[in-house]
């Protein structure tokens, strides 16, 4: 995984054709829509093993965004943060997505920001173990993305057709392919729920 700078410009995204309204909303300039209740269903070409109860957009987010939500406190970030705390949103995760962050988190060039900005590894793991909901490895999705350390998030949002947050170009350019799925890409400061 590639450490990249905090910010990147924002691009303007199109809501996927016939995604959900969560799926809509997840884009700049959508109009969020409520739901009732939380349900449990499968995704659309998803499995049951897949299925997660959701009170808002599911979105799938990269180490770099949570590297921007979790330490570097980003202003780009923050309507992320408030719809994760509000449960306007649902943050979906694997295991092997949070043994990625805590690697990560021991980068050297990560450490000294830990300590700039006065948090340790271990509350930045305790923040993703609090916002983040473990669900099961997705199954490869059909494209492939050119760096593998970002595959597992596409999968993983392919197969819930949660929005999936990244400021990776390895993961921008894809846009268009993953959006014929029912996946938006967006990076944290195009997200709204």
């Amino acid at each position: 995984m590639e450490v990249e700078p905090q910010h990147q410009a924002a691009s303007s995204t199109a809501a996927p054709p016939g995604g959900s309204a969560a799926d809509a909303a997840a884009i700049k300039g959508a109009e969020p829509q409520r739901r009732a209740a939380p349900s449990k269903t499968a995704p659309p070409g998803g499995s049951a093993a897949h299925a997660v109860a959701s009170v808002g957009a599911c979105v799938v987010v990269d180490t770099n965004i949570v590297l921007d939500l979790l330490v570097f406190n980003d202003p780009g970030a923050a309507v992320l943060q408030a719809a994760l705390r509000e449960g306007r949103a649902s943050w979906l995760a694997t295991a092997p997505m949070r043994e990625e962050l805590s690697r990560v988190l021991a980068y050297p060039q990560i450490v000294p920001r830990l300590d700039f900005y006065g948090t340790t590894a271990g509350a930045v793991l305790a923040a993703f173990d609090a916002q983040a909901r473990l669900v099961p490895v997705a199954p490869p999705a059909p494209w492939r993305c050119k760096d593998p350390d970002d595959q597992r998030f596409i999968d993983l949002a392919v197969a819930h057709r949660a929005t999936l947050l990244s400021k990776d170009k390895a993961v921008i350019c894809m846009r268009k392919r993953l959006l014929a799925s029912g996946v938006a890409v967006c990076n944290a400061t195009e997200f709204v729920a």
